[in-house]
């Protein structure tokens, strides 16, 4: 053998045999298999495992994708690349192209959030923020696609390198979706599987364009700030009462404060018969008819007139009518601060409704009452 010919086979040698990537991260996505000038030898060995795809690229530009199994790399197997290159001797000499493994398993776990809050317009509650947050998964769906558009030449592509972009995708999409859906503000946490579904269609096509498959989306949680929180569990409960018993309760409740206070503004002129109201206001709550004590027996023959009738109210209370309620029932409302200066009243004899302040012995409620001067 002569010199050249010992040459001509030590260079042979040198050349790849076998070509094959054995993934030990479990963030890598895409990773370039190293080889001085790229050069591979004629009838190497791919082995391509189960959960990759390998990629090759000739000048920039896709040459073939290979699914997991054993290849021989030959004309048979490279066509497109034979093509690309012009051999006319089928891979006499070896040939140049960069091999790049794609992770195809399913990167599962990976975070989302809002960075900043989302505005949304509530018919009730006016604009409103919220925040939201949540896990995904994906997996790389087209490799060839991947390659070309998102990896480029980087040798070792990781999931973080990719997860900074997908999440401004999913933040943009999901505000888009939420402010699409138009839900009342406190219905977004209680439909987030139906949310999550959606949002996940709508973003699919966006992942899908780079050649990646989201294959789950949550949304974890969406929250609000606490005073919308708190305002929202009030409006709730009031919808579900009836109006006019909370009125006659907190009615009640007033009186029983006042008659506990005598010395207060609610409690003046009030302790001789609060017992009495109390008692009969708390059996209207309970759906009872209170049983007057029997009288005690007149002199005979003395028939004494009717009682005159007490004076009852009506109030009007968050847009509703509650009552009745007697005068001293309205002057505890009125210390209570449930009703107040320019609430609308009405009793029997009254032509309309009419702020408190303008009807004469409710003036009394205001303070500052005064004797006019005496006469000269």
């Amino acid at each position: 053998m002569g010199l050249f010919d010992k040459i001509r086979e030590k260079l042979s040698n040198e050349f790849i045999d076998i070509v094959e990537w054995l993934d030990y991260t479990d963030d890598t996505i895409c990773h370039r298999f190293e080889r001085y000038q790229n050069e591979i030898k004629n009838g190497a060995q791919l082995i391509v495992r189960e959960g990759q795809t390998a990629v090759f690229i000739n000048e920039g530009e896709l040459a073939d994708v290979f699914e997991p199994g054993t290849y021989t790399l030959n004309t048979e197997n490279l066509p497109i690349l034979a093509t690309l290159k012009g051999w006319k001797y089928g891979f006499n000499s070896p040939f140049k192209a960069e091999v790049y493994f794609v992770n195809t398993h399913l990167f599962t776990d990976e975070k989302w959030g809002t960075k900043n809050p989302i505005t949304l317009n509530d018919d009730r509650f006016g604009l409103v923020e919220i925040r939201a947050f949540g896990t995904y998964a994906f997996k790389i769906s087209d490799a060839g696609k991947f390659i070309v558009d998102i990896v480029g030449t980087d040798n070792n592509f990781t999931n973080f390198e990719i997860n900074e972009h997908l999440k401004s995708l999913i933040a943009t999409r999901f505000t888009d979706t939420i402010g699409e859906a138009n839900l009342p503000i406190e219905l977004y946490a209680a439909n987030s599987t139906e949310l999550s579904e959606t949002c996940k269609e709508v973003m699919q096509p966006e992942f899908g364009s780079v050649g990646i498959s989201l294959e789950k989306f949550f949304i974890e949680n969406v929250s609000m700030p606490e005073d919308l929180k708190k305002e929202i569990f009030e409006y709730s409960r009031i919808d579900k009462l009836d109006l006019d018993k909370l009125a006659k309760f907190k009615a009640a409740k007033a009186i029983e404060a006042a008659a506990a206070n005598e010395g207060g503004t609610a409690g003046a002129g009030m302790g001789m018969g609060m017992g009495f109201v109390l008692a009969q206001q708390m059996g209207s709550l309970m759906g009872t008819t209170g049983q007057a004590a029997a009288p005690a027996a007149a002199p005979s023959g003395a028939v004494p007139p009717p009682m005159p009738a007490a004076v009852q109210y009506y109030y009007a209370y968050n847009g509703h009518q509650a009552g009745p309620v007697s005068f001293e029932q309205l002057r505890a409302l009125f210390a209570n601060r449930t009703v107040n200066k320019d609430s609308l009243v009405w009793k029997q004899g009254m032509g309309a409704w009419a702020p408190l302040k303008d009807v004469e012995e409710l003036k009394a409620f205001l303070g500052g009452a005064t004797p006019p001067p005496l006469p000269a």
